[in-house]
């Protein structure tokens, strides 16, 4: 007999599944219904989204987030940006405690060229960002069809990773959720429907649609901002999405103004004693619709003065300026990085400093916990990668931080100025000691002081070494056997 459980409203009694997946979906409905409420004033007398053209947030779907990405320039950046710099870099997986290269260090590399996995990292980030969750496609050797991938993911060593696929939510849609209450996956996903086109041969663009069933434990599920719900999260672009209409108004807006302003319309004014014609009329039309179509560039006409329409075109700058200032008040994102090129040259030090926190915050709390992690540590479970010599593994970045060759060459040369400066000055070491001036004015770290003092006394006593040399040989004395030339004075005792 099929378990239910009873609901006391209406007396509905409801499988467990379905309860699932009530809960599941509260936190979403909560959502559509606080948006259904917005924009609504004077008791629902008036509704400034209605007038002003926003979609309210339940009509919002993820077709429209994915066109907004595709079309809209500023939409993309806004993706795009975050995902660039968070992955930018190799992806290195490494060992503490190790010196040379470990068995899970290399397997790393070899897999990660092998499926050239960064690449399927950023497409499944950048399907995350824009719906409410993607998944990443797991393709294990031990799926000899279809029906394979229905069949639960069993612990073995000797499996292999052929292929991985980052789709979109709306590719792989949640068919049923974990039922059992003692699960510890208890209303997350159990199967999902995958659906992806396949080639067809010998036809341009053709496509035929496939459908599988896959189990979770062949399916990595990812989602970004997540509030009450593990299963779907906030779309990166809802939350700027009337910034978003906006800006279309605005720019579309000053480009039809432009357009229409650059070519002005006529106004015919025909004189007080001049009796127009049907026939003057007919042909003054004609010699209009010949500007208009480029066919001619003058009017001959009688009686008749045409004057242009002056046109009135408005700067949108100021208006755009404040939507940018909003979308990256909103999204985190500098407004020179955001409108910049990709590597913010045009941002100032303060705004790139904040922002690459906010990259470096966004790796750790959401590129490795969400998706590197969960992704090695499976690969480690079924034996694709080896398990960690040490028992544990960490994740390098790449540097955020570093300066470049530019940035580099240029503080080289601030450093070498004040260095001349001071060497050329004769009370500067009686005023501060040489290690000093280092340490605090050129802002070096301290084993970068130790090793220039050390490079500092080689090379004085090389200097050393070779004048002795050169005050032996022009005295005809040699160094006693077995005693270093350095180490000899003129008088046949040591330095020391």
């Amino acid at each position: 007999m099929k378990r239910t459980t009873s609901i006391k409203k209406e007396n509905v009694s409801l499988p467990l599944e379905q309860l699932a997946k009530l809960q599941v979906l509260s936190a979403w409905t909560n959502r559509l219904a606080a948006g259904g409420r917005l924009g609504y004033q004077y008791e629902g007398e008036r509704n400034i989204y209605e007038a002003l053209g926003y979609p309210q947030l339940g009509k919002i779907t993820y077709d429209n987030y994915a066109a907004r990405y595709y079309r809209q320039d500023i939409a993309k950046a806004v993706i795009n940006r975050p995902i660039q710099y968070t992955w930018k870099g190799p992806l290195v997986i490494g060992e503490s405690g190790t010196v040379e290269e470990t068995q899970l260090e290399k397997a790393w590399k070899e897999l990660e060229r092998k499926l050239k996995l960064k690449n399927k990292f950023i497409r499944l980030d950048k399907l995350t960002s824009i719906g409410t969750y993607g998944v990443l496609l797991l393709g294990f050797s031990d799926v000899k069809s279809q029906e394979g991938f229905l069949k639960p993911l069993k612990e073995a060593k000797d499996l292999e990773l052929l292929y991985v696929k980052p789709l979109a939510e709306v590719h792989a849609k949640i068919k049923s959720y974990v039922r059992d209450t003692k699960d510890p996956r208890y209303g997350l996903p159990n199967t999902y429907t995958i659906d992806f086109s396949d080639p067809v041969d010998g036809v341009p663009d053709g496509a035929t649609s496939t459908s599988l069933t896959v189990h979770h434990s062949r399916v990595l599920h990812v989602t970004s901002e997540m509030l009450e719900s593990e299963v779907q999260g906030v779309p990166v672009l809802e939350s700027i999405y009337n910034r978003l209409y906006d800006l279309e108004k605005l720019i579309g807006g000053s480009a039809e103004m432009f357009w229409r302003g650059a070519r002005p319309g006529f106004q015919g004014i025909v004189k007080d004693d001049y009796q127009l014609t049907s026939g003057v009329e007919a042909d003054l039309q004609a010699q209009i619709d010949e500007y208009e179509n480029n066919l001619r560039r003058f009017f001959v006409n009688e009686g008749i003065e045409l004057k242009d329409l002056s046109p009135q075109v408005a700067n949108p700058g100021d208006h755009v300026d404040v939507q940018i200032q909003m979308i990256s008040a909103a999204t985190g994102i500098p407004k020179r990085v955001l409108t910049g090129s990709e590597r913010g040259e045009l941002a100032s030090g303060q705004d790139l400093t904040s922002w690459y926190s906010t990259v470096q915050s966004r790796r750790e709390e959401h590129a490795e916990t969400h998706i590197l992690r969960p992704f090695i540590d499976l690969m480690i479970d079924h034996g694709v990668l080896p398990e960690p010599s040490t028992g544990e593994y960490f994740v390098e970045w790449a540097d955020l931080f570093a300066a470049s060759d530019k940035e580099q060459a240029e503080v080289g040369r601030i450093r070498a100025t004040a260095l001349r400066e001071f060497v050329q000055n004769p009370l500067a070491t009686s005023v501060l000691p040489p290690e000093a001036f280092m340490k605090w004015f050129l802002g070096l770290e301290p084993d970068q002081v130790e090793q220039i003092q050390k490079m500092t006394s080689e090379m004085m006593e090389e200097e050393q070494r070779l004048l002795l040399e050169q005050a032996l040989k022009s005295t005809g004395t040699e160094a006693p056997e077995g005693q270093p030339a350095g180490k000899f004075s003129m008088n046949g005792s040591d330095d020391k």
